[in-house]
């Protein structure tokens, strides 16, 4: 049996269920990731579309089309990114954060690095916490 992953936005209104993992988690640099995101880069994977599905009533689900033919999904509520699809693919791209839990085994990998920012350089980080200092 394959493994089964569930994950939600930061509201809990919009849930989701998906298999495993098709590839490795991508942590994805490039200027769209960015500004949809907010972030530095977003943490992706790829799961089978016949394998993922929405399990909460759709009233808060939104999407936007940030290029031509891709979708982003996303809680209306709280604003969390939860997947990305072309719609004629066989997989859809994960939001891994909105994850409820980490599946098992996963390897990593960063793409679009040549869209990074100027001050992402980790190696020159001097104060590192587990937490809040």
């Amino acid at each position: 049996m394959s493994e089964v992953i569930s994950g939600s936005c930061h509201c809990g209104r919009t849930t989701y269920t998906a298999g495993p993992f098709l590839t490795p988690v991508s942590h994805c640099h490039c200027v769209t990731c960015r500004k949809t995101h907010a972030a530095p880069f977003a943490s992706t994977a790829r799961v089978s579309r016949n394998l993922f599905s929405w399990t909460s009533s759709l009233n808060h689900k939104r999407t936007y089309e940030s290029s031509p033919g891709k979708f982003r999904h996303f809680c209306g509520n709280c604003g969390a990114h939860l997947m990305a699809e072309w719609p004629l693919e066989d997989t859809v791209i994960l939001r891994v954060a909105t994850l409820d839990g980490m599946p098992q085994k996963h390897t990593s990998r960063h793409i679009w690095c040549s869209h990074d920012l100027e001050w992402l350089d980790y190696a020159s980080v001097d104060e590192r916490y587990p937490e809040l200092p």
